[in-house]
């Protein structure tokens, strides 16, 4: 159950911060938008998230995760919403920012909370399901706001999604059903240099990430001329197929009882087929297709080893600052990369992609640098979760 609702939680907010790139030549055509204000528009629910994520984050490791869930979509909610009836760039930009700001809470409290109910032999495989709520999110985002006749109907869609999310976070998550009886230092994990490097080499994923998930819409839409909805439906089929890579990823790191190192084989796989896309920008479609699926694929596979591992690293009683600080070192690349990646492409998509492509690897070069966590290599049957928190 817990399981259940934490990751149905996290969909409801993915919808928008993961499916509104589907939506993103409609906004660029009603608010009249250049290529570069359009990135800035992808950008700002991740820019409202990097300003929260880690005090949602220690609120969670304060509160029962379930009342900061569901304030959170709540206000996220009503902030999209709002977004529908703006008509102008600074206004849209504004309630994205808002509606980031708010929603972050669901990240790292459903994480802990799931954290909390599972054995390490389970986690790698529990997260992974978890984090399939971002593709979940995704899928639906890209299969339906097309089909929604316009930005306003869009983003009431949008806020009634959160408003769904929290209700069922309220009625059916549970708090931590045994917490470390003394929380102190809540700071060790932004001191920790594993945390550092953690962070910081899987937020260089994002690059290659957000290239092909949040620009393939309009970038097939505009460049290679094909519709909005046969584009969109690529971005949800990568999006189905990435649900199965993230269970997938997890529960082969569960068997191998090691997160960094099936984390690392994914970025260097990650940044060998985005250079591939850069290649066949203007290939035929019959060859580009395929290589936007297997990028976009191998681009969502490893949120959930990231997530488990930092987890893992943090001990219990802090998970929730850990994954707040994970997750802001993730949005600071959120926040920046559309609008960067737009900047380029406005003048060459293949470099754009081309760049994209080298965040990963480098990600890989820091990941070398981070030892696994102990919680990982424990032999099966044991622990690092109190025995009444399992």
């Amino acid at each position: 159950m817990i399981l259940g609702a934490g990751t149905l939680a996290q969909a409801s907010f993915s919808t928008a911060s993961v499916g509104l790139p589907a939506l993103a030549p409609e906004i660029r055509s009603h608010y009249g938008l250049s290529l570069s204000e359009t990135g800035v528009v992808l950008a700002a629910i991740g820019i409202g998230m990097l300003c929260t994520l880690l005090a949602w984050g220690l609120l969670a490791d304060r509160f029962d995760e379930r009342w900061v869930i569901a304030a959170g979509l709540v206000g996220a909610g009503v902030a999209l919403g709002a977004a529908g009836e703006t008509g102008a760039f600074g206004s849209l930009v504004g309630a994205l920012i808002a509606a980031g700001a708010l929603g972050a809470s669901v990240n790292a409290a459903s994480g802990r909370a799931i954290m909390s109910w599972f054995p390490p032999g389970e986690l790698g495989l529990a997260l992974g399901i978890r984090q399939t709520a971002i593709p979940i999110g995704g899928a639906l985002g890209a299969a339906l706001l097309p089909m929604l006749g316009g930005t306003r109907s869009a983003f009431l869609f949008l806020g009634g999604s959160c408003i769904v999310g929290a209700i069922v976070a309220a009625a059916l998550m549970r708090g931590t059903p045994a917490r470390e009886p003394e929380l102190t230092d809540i700071s060790g994990p932004m001191r920790d240099p594993r945390m550092w490097l953690l962070g910081g080499g899987t937020a260089l994923y994002l690059t290659a990430q957000i290239g092909i998930t949040s620009f393939v819409v309009l970038f097939l839409h505009e460049h290679r001329h094909v519709s909005t909805h046969a584009a969109a439906g690529l971005l949800a089929g990568i999006n189905v197929l990435a649900i199965g890579a993230r269970i997938g990823a997890g529960r082969i790191s569960d068997r191998l009882r090691t997160r960094m190192r099936p984390l690392r084989a994914i970025g260097i796989s990650l940044a060998a087929t985005t250079a591939v896309v850069a290649t066949l920008t203007d290939a035929p479609l019959a060859a580009l297709i395929p290589a936007f699926a297997v990028a976009g694929v191998l681009s969502m596979a490893w949120n959930g080893l990231a997530f488990a591992a930092a987890a893992e690293a943090a001990g219990a009683a802090r998970t929730g600052a850990a994954l707040g600080f994970q997750q802001t070192l993730l949005g600071v690349v959120v926040a920046a990369a559309p609008p960067a990646f737009a900047a380029v492409a406005a003048s060459s998509w293949r470099l754009a992609f081309a760049l994209a492509a080298l965040g990963p690897l480098l990600g890989v070069l820091a990941l070398q640098l981070v030892p696994e966590a102990r919680t990982a290599g424990r032999r099966p049957g044991t622990s690092a979760i109190p025995p009444a928190a399992r």
